[in-house]
């Protein structure tokens, strides 16, 4: 005996379309959507934004390394910078007249009036600005000023260095930038300036708990 076809426009289930083969029901359509549909092109200034944030986010990433965190921190050291202190400021000085509390913007000029090296890591107004722009950051809270040590040891190529714990081809590169670095275990200072000698470093280092290779 020859099954009963059900009701509906006859054909349908020889066309098979929208058919659920099990109850001979009609399927529900799928929801129109954007497959297909063309994204709007990104803006330079989105693209620009988008790669700032990221560069920010993995500049982050570095600074929970432990070596990240000691090496800088060394550096600071050397420096005798303070996150606070514009050149010619002495740390731990009770109200020195270069002590500033305005973290909105980068200080300015110091003690002589003209050297804008400033913070912990005692950076100039130009590479803060070099630096803060690759992040997308305007400040020079502590914060920010972590993170510009870190962009600078990733500009000069020596963040993995760093990371790692292989002190001497990062201070090689880094006495370039910090002239109160040595360049490695068996050198001085690279410029005709008080530095800080490599044991001493080490120390400092050693101290933040930095392990060397």
């Amino acid at each position: 005996m020859a099954v009963a076809r059900p009701p509906g426009p006859i054909g349908l289930a020889e066309r098979n379309e929208n058919i659920n083969d099990g109850t001979m029901i009609r399927a529900v359509s799928p929801s129109p959507g954007s497959v297909g549909l063309a994204q709007a092109p990104q803006s330079k200034e989105e693209k620009a934004k988008q790669a700032a944030q990221a560069r920010l986010r993995q500049n982050q990433d570095y600074l929970k390394n432990t070596n990240v965190k000691a090496f800088i921190g060394a550096i600071a050291a050397a420096e005798g910078g303070d996150y606070n202190l514009k050149f010619g400021g002495v740390k731990g000085k009770k109200n020195d007249k270069w002590q500033f509390s305005d973290y909105s913007t980068h200080p300015g000029a110091g003690s002589d009036g003209k050297t804008t090296a400033a913070g912990m890591y005692q950076i100039n107004k130009a590479t803060w600005k070099e630096m803060g722009d690759k992040m997308g950051l305007s400040d020079f809270s502590p914060e920010t000023q972590d993170l510009l040590a870190v962009e600078i040891l990733r500009t000069i190529n020596v963040i993995e260095n760093v990371a790692a714990g292989d002190l001497t081809p990062a201070l090689r590169a880094a006495s370039r930038r910090w002239a109160a670095l040595p360049q490695g275990p068996k050198e001085g200072g690279r410029y005709n300036q008080p530095f800080m000698p490599y044991d001493e470093f080490l120390a400092a280092y050693q101290r933040l708990g930095g392990r060397a290779k």
